[in-house]
């Protein structure tokens, strides 16, 4: 090798050229930059011929020497024979007038740098302090740093962010939903297509609990009965505390074996047992209203519930701790009730 190159000149290269391949006329490697033979590790490079460790990709005029001579001074596109295959671009330049024998192919990985990087396990220290490389890994790095720090930032505010929608959805006393998130879970419904069950659920005798024992225990019974109705229901449904002793629930996803009324008959069973508060009895039950969405050309909300809540007055009518599928004959029902009321003069209100 130092017949034919300058030692003087292979320190220049090994100091500014750290990727560079000093070639015979043959195209055999006679000396190799420290980074790439640290990337053609174990492999030592010295005496292969280059075709043996690079396809020449450009120019496409051939793979031998004279191919790559014609290039001199113009830039060559290369990838390495072995995984990860990757692609870098090089200039050729030909020395053999000042040192004969004496060929140079200096390379860069190009756009491939970083994945470069990553596969070779490289640095800074294995590129040349003056190569854009190091600029490059170090804008890589800070821009890394700053997307992590965005998508961290990001996190928090979106979890922020359905915390809040958390709370403003949530009725504080229960625990379950409240009267907020009803309109959007029906949309949601609606949208889809799938068929559901409104109930509106009223507690019985719930006032006198209250003027008895006071608020406290009255704070207790709405709790124990949130409680009832999650264990009565299933994960999917929807419990919604829509103010006062009165809930709704909402049951999507029914299948054929879905038994709305057994659920029904299980619920008011569990309402009407006593809730224990101090050294007090809270003796309670509840009436309910049931809207089936199937029995609508167009589901709406406000008709629906509506409608639950004639199915529920019907249920307090035939005295209370049952339950009513709301039908079109109700509707008859309740007007000629009405009627009857306002000659005889009765409130329409119940506990």
């Amino acid at each position: 090798m130092t017949e034919k190159c300058a030692d003087s000149v292979l320190r220049v290269l090994d100091g500014l050229c750290p990727m560079h391949l000093v070639l015979d006329g043959q195209g055999l490697v006679v000396h190799c930059g420290a980074t790439l033979r640290k990337i053609f590790a174990p492999i030592d490079p010295v005496g292969l011929a280059l075709t043996s460790l690079f396809v020449v990709k450009r120019p496409r005029s051939g793979e031998g020497m004279q191919a790559l001579l014609a290039r001199k001074g113009k830039k060559v596109q290369l990838a390495f024979r072995a995984a990860p295959y990757t692609e870098m671009k090089g200039i050729v330049l030909d020395l053999s007038d000042t040192t004969p024998g004496c060929i140079v192919l200096n390379l860069s990985f190009g756009i491939s740098l970083i994945e470069a990087v990553r596969s070779y396990n490289l640095t800074n220290g294995d590129f040349a302090v003056t190569d854009l490389a190091t600029e490059m890994l170090y804008l890589h790095e800070a821009n890394s740093a700053a997307m992590e720090a965005s998508r961290q930032l990001n996190q928090r505010l979106q979890g922020a962010k359905l915390e809040a929608e958390k709370q403003a959805f949530t009725d504080t006393l229960t625990g379950l939903n409240n009267r907020r998130a009803l309109d959007p879970l029906i949309a949601r419904l609606v949208e889809k297509g799938e068929n559901f069950a409104l109930m509106h659920l009223d507690l019985d005798h719930f006032k006198p609990v209250n003027d008895r024992l006071g608020h406290a225990a009255g704070d207790h019974v709405l709790c124990e009965v949130a409680q009832i109705l999650r264990k009565a229901t299933r994960s999917g449904d929807t419990i919604i505390r829509s103010g006062g002793d009165e809930f709704i629930l909402v049951f999507s996803s029914m299948p054929k074996q879905f038994d709305l009324n057994s659920l029904a008959e299980r619920l008011l069973r569990a309402l009407s047992q006593p809730i224990a508060f101090n050294d007090a009895t809270c003796e309670i039950s509840a009436s309910v209203g049931i809207a089936l969405s199937a029995h609508y050309a167009t589901p709406r909300l406000d008709e629906m519930m509506e409608d639950a809540d004639m199915a529920l007055y019907a249920a307090k009518a035939q005295g209370r701790a049952r339950y009513v599928v709301y039908s079109t004959a109700l509707r008859h029902v309740s007007n000629d009730t009405a009627t009857q009321q306002i000659v005889n003069g009765q409130a329409s209100a119940g506990e």
